[in-house]
């Protein structure tokens, strides 16, 4: 049968521009790394003005309705009849917790929620645990204000995250506690340190009912630079990596007490840390400007750190600005 996806409006017209190609390319990856495959003839379309990605799928197993659900790009999900009528279908949505989790935080130099989600989405279908349901821990070793660790925990993940800026780390830690509050959400938080950097950790319950029965989801924030991530965590603590790599535009890249502008600089060094902090079968997705760093040599400092690049059948490249082409590259650890 033949399906069609209605794309999620954006606020930002540049990456509303991209969204269609991009909702393509996720639907593609996710197709060839979950579905064995089962994805066929995937074109982008306009019905009645409005942008959908339409695409043939043999079956609608529990397990596609699940991830189709859940692409960063999906407002609605049809079945599209021979004579042009759409079919609504119900979606599974994988959220836990309210959706201004995601949304209500602003600031300059915010990835856009719908990217990050992406990102964490082709991490997830590259890796082992693609088909797995369980709380897998995810890990943002560059992780700014959190708009990854949010993005873990709504999908109901444990979200470490580590930021040298202390502002940051001082800003979403207040966010963090203040949201829990509002939405009277079951939690513990404790600030304190660990190996001289604060640190936040955060339990949280969905229900009560879950918090009262340990089922909780843990979030632990620490502010550290990237590469004291082995001292701070066990090694091979981590299902996934997901981050975005500075663009050497707005950004820093934070190696050791400098501030470069280039980020092949950080990611020369950090690569080794990160591949040690990932569970055998798990995945880094990094988001990066190609402008400033080929995904020839990103692809290169992947493999010299002993994780295999992953190959999708379209491109996620897409224009931020007029000096960010950004673009996203995921590996994975197979080995011991």
């Amino acid at each position: 049968m033949r399906y069609a996806l209605l794309v999620s409006p954006s606020s930002n017209r540049v990456y509303a521009q991209s969204a269609p190609a991009l909702a393509a390319a996720e639907l593609l990856a996710v197709g060839q790394r979950v579905l064995g495959g089962a994805l066929a003839n995937v074109e982008q379309a306009t019905f009645g003005s409005v942008d959908y990605v339409t695409f043939d799928l043999a079956e609608l197993s529990e397990l596609a309705r699940g991830w189709l659900s859940n692409l960063a790009a999906t407002f609605a999900l049809f079945g599209l009849e021979e004579d042009g009528r759409l079919l609504p279908l119900t979606l599974d949505r994988w959220d836990q917790l309210p959706s201004d989790l995601i949304t209500i935080q602003k600031y300059s130099g915010k990835t856009n929620e719908a990217f990050t989600k992406l990102l964490l989405n082709v991490t997830l279908a590259a890796s082992a645990f693609a088909t797995e349901r369980r709380p897998l821990s995810v890990l943002d070793p560059l992780c700014g204000r959190g708009t990854t660790l949010n993005q873990a925990l709504s999908y109901g993940f444990h979200a470490t995250g580590v930021e040298v800026d202390k502002k940051d780390f001082e800003a979403y830690a207040l966010f963090i506690q203040r949201w829990v509050k509002d939405h009277r959400l079951k939690h513990n938080a404790v600030q304190g340190s660990v190996k001289g950097n604060p640190k936040l950790d955060l339990e949280l319950g969905v229900t009560k009912e879950r918090f009262k029965a340990g089922d909780t989801l843990r979030l632990t924030y620490v502010s550290a630079d990237t590469h004291a991530i082995a001292q701070v965590f066990q090694p091979r603590s981590f299902d996934l990596i997901v981050t975005d790599a500075p663009y050497g535009v707005q950004h820093g890249a934070h190696s050791g007490p400098d501030t470069a502008r280039k980020p092949q600089e950080l990611l020369q060094t950090a690569l080794p840390v990160w591949r040690g902090a990932l569970r055998p079968g798990g995945a880094i997705g990094i988001a990066w400007n190609q402008l400033v760093l080929r995904r020839t040599e990103l692809a290169r400092m992947l493999q010299e750190a002993g994780l295999e690049v992953c190959e999708f059948p379209q491109t996620f490249e897409h224009r931020v600005d007029s000096s960010i082409a950004r673009d996203l590259i995921v590996a994975r650890l197979t080995s011991r």
